[in-house]
């Protein structure tokens, strides 16, 4: 496993502890459908939300939620119309992004909720 894909895995780990710590409870990590894959799948009461976890070593230009697509947002709007439909879900659905950062200190998180609507 080379650098980037082993950051990736500890900050998918990290957003994972995070969100354990906030209340929420995991449903699926790594959800595949057709092109699209959801970092993680959480449920925090009547809501069921979608996490993108976006891994990077540092804070260059822009913040790393701008840098969440068009197209990753449709395919990430996807997969959830795919899981809440297959699992009969009828719950509020949300779209967060967790960013880390690795720093000289360790991993850095943003969790941010609401991060992007879909039509």
């Amino acid at each position: 496993m080379d650098a980037p894909q082993l950051l990736g895995l500890k900050g998918e780990e990290a957003a994972q502890k995070l969100l354990l710590t906030k209340g929420y409870k995991i449903l699926e990590r790594n959800y595949r459908f057709r092109k699209a894959e959801v970092d993680l799948i959480v449920q925090k009461g009547d809501q069921v939300i979608f996490v993108e976890v976006k891994s990077r070593t540092s804070k260059w230009i822009a913040h790393l939620a701008d840098h969440v697509s068009k197209k990753k947002i449709r395919l990430l709007v996807e997969a959830a119309d795919h899981y809440v439909i297959n699992n009969n879900i009828e719950l509020e659905v949300r779209f967060d992004i967790i960013t880390v950062f690795k720093t000289k200190k360790g991993l850095e998180l943003d969790h941010l909720e609401d991060a992007f609507y879909y039509f």
